[in-house]
């Protein structure tokens, strides 16, 4: 007989689900390991009750300090788990192991891609035209449909001119319950307890906790967001917080929605009509494409990757506004925004992570691993095997050109050109030197000064450092930024 299958509360939609007994585990040691943000903790507990309510009789729901305490000694079924840390779990656990899910395509599926291909060409617009080629998505037999595989030139648009928003609805949000009143209860009485430390601040509950409500956000967003989606999906407001972004990044992390669900109803709503190829493909590349590859790195490259992988020498502590997520004392307005945006809700979209969270930390130096063990504890879609590739090699360019070629940093311009946070911000982005030096400008410069020894090889960073070089007032801006003050 098969035995029950223990699922992680990341694995709680119906494609985890064959039918069978289930057990869940609801341990207080996971959230007792990390400074978790208060909207994460809540999800996590609420998505998990929740799924027991909806398994009824076929559920063992089990609430203990340890997985350990209650999983020790008993015959158990796992669909492989999605960090090392899980999987050295049910290896000890001695628990039969099934093939992992919750993705496009398989660990042998990338394998067989990456098999003779050293780490530096593991390049993931390769990866995805593979992926698009042999599952046929958005293809017109051999070729691309529209006769390229990525329109990302179309989809760089600033935002409007003088809009405070996109003008679209609201995205779609749940109701809470009895659920998530009772998981409000709980965490209140753990943090008295001291047994966890939360961040950020608690609220409604803005994101999917069930399948249910995991569908509606799917439609809402293709309904209401999906056309304005390429071509804004660079862009910022500060009245605007989800902009044309799905937030589906959250209930596929629970494993609410599979990915191909995701991206078959992308392309379904492209072929009736109405929705722009340019944003159905962007999601698509986002998703089978981005998603998938971060995936596969997280185990191709080994368990050793982040703390292994601090090529620019970043030693710098985190600061107290970011392990508060508190923006109060922060002068510039784009940092500032986005570090209260986070700690209100626990999300913001992929360019103030990329272009002002990790490129401030780039710039500053932050320590890679405790910047990507940060993006995990302050965000409801972090994970252990999305941040790696994501903040450690992407953001930081920590791992020396793995994920990406050249490091992700920008000066203020870029923010000032796809965001309206310049205007009511007392620095100017055109402007390196003197009090009205934008921080994001000149700590451009600095950072190319600091990093150009490790980096003078590198092919694509040979006109900002030949910049840096005829920068006449270089050693008084690099002088400046060694004792600003941000907070």
């Amino acid at each position: 007989m098969t035995p029950p299958r223990f699922l992680f509360a990341d694995q709680l939609g119906p494609h985890y689900d064959d039918g069978g007994a289930i057990v869940l585990v609801e341990a207080a040691a996971v959230l007792g390991r990390r400074s978790y943000h208060r909207a994460k903790a809540h999800l996590i507990l609420s998505a998990l009750r929740h799924r027991a309510r909806e398994l009824g009789d076929r559920v063992e729901y089990l609430r203990a300090e340890h997985y350990r305490d209650v999983l020790t000694g008993r015959e158990l079924e796992v669909i492989n788990p999605t960090s090392w840390g899980a999987r050295a779990l049910v290896t000890e656990l001695g628990a039969s192991v099934l093939p992992s899910r919750g993705f496009v395509t398989s660990e042998e599926d990338f394998a067989r891609w990456a098999d003779g291909r050293p780490a530096s060409r593991l390049v993931m617009e390769q990866f995805y035209r593979s992926v698009r080629t042999t599952t046929g998505v958005l293809m017109r037999g051999p070729d691309p449909e529209g006769g390229k595989f990525n329109f990302d030139h179309d989809n760089r648009l600033p935002p409007p001119k003088a809009a405070t928003s996109l003008g679209l609805p609201d995205p779609w949000a749940p109701v809470e319950d009895d659920i998530d009143a009772q998981v409000r209860l709980d965490l209140d009485r753990l943090v008295a307890e001291g047994r966890v430390h939360l961040i950020g601040s608690d609220g409604p509950r803005r994101f999917a906790a069930t399948r249910a409500e995991a569908l509606a956000a799917l439609q809402d967003f293709i309904d209401t967001r999906l056309s304005d989606f390429g071509p804004f999906e660079d862009a910022s407001l500060q009245g605007d917080t989800t902009m044309a972004h799905s937030r589906l990044s959250v209930p596929m992390n629970l494993g609410l929605l599979h990915p191909r669900e995701v991206v078959d109803a992308v392309v379904a709503a492209y072929q009736a009509g109405g929705v722009p190829l340019a944003s159905a493909e962007a999601v698509v590349r986002q998703i089978m494409g981005w998603r998938d590859w971060v995936w596969h790195l997280y185990w191709h490259l080994g368990e050793d990757y982040v703390a292994d992988s601090n090529f620019l020498d970043a030693h710098t502590p985190l600061p107290r506004p970011f392990l508060e997520l508190d923006g109060s004392t922060v002068e510039a307005k784009c940092l500032s925004h986005v570090l209260d945006e986070v700690g209100r809700t626990g999300w913001t979209h992929h360019i103030p992570r990329l272009m002002i969270l990790g490129n401030w930390s780039l710039q500053q130096g932050y320590e890679p691993a405790a910047l990507s063990n940060w993006f995990i504890n302050a965000f409801v879609d972090g994970t252990p095997w999305v941040m790696p590739a994501n903040v450690v090699g992407m953001s930081q360019h920590a791992d020396g050109g793995i994920v990406a070629t050249k490091p992700y940093a920008s000066g203020g311009a870029y923010i000032s050109k796809m965001t309206d946070f310049c205007g009511s911000c007392r620095f100017n982005p055109k402007v390196r030197l003197g009090p009205d030096a934008c921080p994001f400008t000149a700590g451009y410069w600095a950072f190319l000064d600091r990093v150009e020894p490790r980096i003078r090889g590198n092919h694509r960073m040979s006109q900002p450092l030949a910049g840096l070089r005829r920068l006449v007032d270089r050693d008084a801006v690099v002088a400046q930024e060694r004792e600003r003050t941000a907070w």
